[in-house]
């Protein structure tokens, strides 16, 4: 059945999507976001659940002309709320390569004499600052996976804000940081505390190792 693509139910599905396709393909240097949601159709399948599927374009934050076309699956599990969403994707088309920016970043962090440590980013004006950009993007990325991970058909969440984060000194050859991170649940409004541990490595990309919602959260 086809979907209007401005309707709840298609802008929930894609939002799921893109969240997986910025995890699995995202890090400092790119973190992709959705300009269009072009079409969305839907199908009940038995005793299985609810699948879209989207026909997306998707932008780079960082260089907006940079633009890759993408179709993707979204399949909701009937009843069990614990099971994430089933996504699959196909981009079509080559993005644009991070290689110098990730080496750039990665040399950065691990010549630091002391761990780096970072809160309230973006501040209360939105404003970040340059340094910490790879930073903002990183947390972006491996929000995707808290997004993928924790969507029901009844709700959309997107990072808000990264309360707190910390390096911490490894002995291998990954970055690791702690995050507190917000994510904003777009149906109810909820601002809701997460904790994340992200790894990441120019060669082997991001990855979420730990992520946990806190307690309390507060009103959009």
């Amino acid at each position: 059945m086809e979907l209007p693509p401005a309707q709840f139910p298609s802008r929930r599905a894609a939002a799921v999507a893109v969240a997986f396709l910025r995890y699995r393909r995202g890090g400092p240097g790119r973190a992709l976001r959705l300009r269009e949601l072009r079409r969305a159709r839907t199908e009940d399948i038995k005793d299985v659940g609810h699948k879209y599927y989207l026909e997306l374009e998707l932008e780079d934050v960082l260089d907006k002309d940079s633009t890759v076309n993408c179709t993707a699956e979204v399949l909701y599990h009937l009843g069990n709320k614990n099971i994430a969403p089933d996504v699959q994707f196909t981009l079509e088309g080559e993005l644009k390569s991070t290689e110098e920016a990730d080496h750039v970043f990665y040399t950065r962090i691990r010549s630091l004499e002391k761990e780096l440590v970072a809160e309230n980013i973006p501040d209360s004006h939105g404003h970040v600052p340059p340094e910490l950009e790879p930073l903002h993007l990183l947390a972006w990325v491996a929000s995707g996976y808290l997004v993928w991970q924790n969507s029901t058909e009844n709700t959309q969440l997107q990072l808000a804000q990264i309360k707190h984060v910390k390096q911490v000194r490894r002995s291998d050859e990954y970055l690791q940081f702690d995050y507190l991170v917000l994510l904003h649940e777009m149906v109810s409004q909820e601002i809701i505390p997460w904790e994340m541990t992200v790894l990441w490595h120019p060669r082997d990309g991001v990855r979420v190792t730990r992520e946990s919602r806190q307690p309390g959260h507060t009103s959009g």
